[in-house]
């Protein structure tokens, strides 16, 4: 069982100082090309995510949720666009049925 909750995407705490050290994988030869990761080099850079890194992901949901938003008016303009030309279209009808109503009335 992992001796520290949380993980890197989502930590316990986003202060450095209280996050675990990060440390080498023991499946990894002591030998190896790699260096091992001291606590000093896992603090800085658990201090190099900046805020601005942690509220992308938020900035890109409110950009999309912008761009629904958008096109969400521009389609309910268009819904309003085209059932007033209806609308008109069925008033001229009418209007032209009155007059031919009564051009019949004044004929008779």
């Amino acid at each position: 069982m992992n001796a520290y909750p949380g993980t890197v995407d989502r930590p316990l705490t986003h202060d450095p100082q209280k996050q675990a050290p990060m440390t080498s994988s023991t499946s990894e030869p002591s030998g190896s090309a790699t260096p091992d990761v001291t606590t000093i080099g896992a603090n800085a850079s658990r201090q190099n995510r900046t805020r601005e890194m942690q509220l992308i992901p938020e900035a890109l949901a409110r950009a999309h949720m912008h761009e629904r938003l958008r096109e969400a008016d521009s389609e309910r303009r268009a819904q309003r666009l085209a059932t007033a030309r209806r609308m008109q279209r069925r008033a001229e009808r009418a209007s032209l049925r009155a007059r031919r109503a009564l051009a019949m009335a004044v004929m008779q």
